[in-house]
């Protein structure tokens, strides 16, 4: 699950390098959904998400741990086992308590990572986007969008699964041209909360024995 982990995260620095020039089809309504839920969240102070993250192949879920994401205007952390990301608003720091690495990079304008609310940015210029109807997601009655990459990224399609009601994310799955599969269900959500200061900060002396590696 580790290498599942290292890739979904580690892969935005990289994803995204190539330009996307491909003639673009986004469905309306799920346009709208999608804008309904990005102006939901840009209205908060904060956010805060606990989450499930699955990973597995070929369509099916093999193994789940929990995460945390925390965000603030265009910064967040997010946490996965042993592993976590922190964008303090012009570089992303990865850090990988196990290994004793961190890997700190400028993000390209593409890029993204698997988070709860990534694709609610990168969809508008990467991806063809669909609306699905309903769908039950753990007793909520959610509307389903597909995305898919006008432009070969290593994402085959990403699903999303929406509360329009309250305008919140409720789960996405990543589908990967390798068959590899990552999944986040929301399980907790809160918003305005008061957030240590230091939160969206790398801070280096936390960090004298890990190998520090800018790429």
């Amino acid at each position: 699950m580790k290498n599942i982990i290292s890739k979904v995260i580690v892969s935005s620095l990289l994803v995204g390098a190539v330009g996307f020039t491909n003639a673009q089809k986004i469905d309306a309504k799920a346009k709208k959904i999608l804008d309904d839920i990005t102006a939901n969240y840009n209205s908060k102070k904060n956010s805060y998400f606990k989450f499930s993250f699955g990973s597995g192949t070929n369509g099916k879920v093999d193994k789940t741990e929990p995460g945390i994401y925390y965000a603030a205007g265009d910064k967040y952390k997010l946490k996965i086992m042993e592993t976590e990301q922190i964008f303090d608003g012009s570089k992303i720091y990865n850090i990988n308590t196990e290994d004793m690495e961190v890997t700190v990079a400028k993000p390209n304008g593409s890029s993204s990572m698997f988070s709860p609310i990534n694709y609610l940015s990168t969809y508008r210029k990467d991806y063809n986007v669909t609306y699905g109807g309903k769908k039950n997601v753990d007793g909520v009655n959610a509307d389903f969008i597909k995305l898919t990459p006008v432009k070969s990224n290593g994402i085959k399609y990403v699903y999303l699964f929406v509360d329009s009601a309250k305008k919140q994310m409720v789960k996405l799955e990543q589908h990967g041209n390798n068959k590899d599969l990552a999944v986040i269900a929301i399980k907790e959500y809160k918003e305005n909360q008061t957030l240590d200061p230091g939160m969206f900060t790398f801070d280096k002396n936390k960090y004298k024995n890990y190998l520090i590696t800018e790429l």
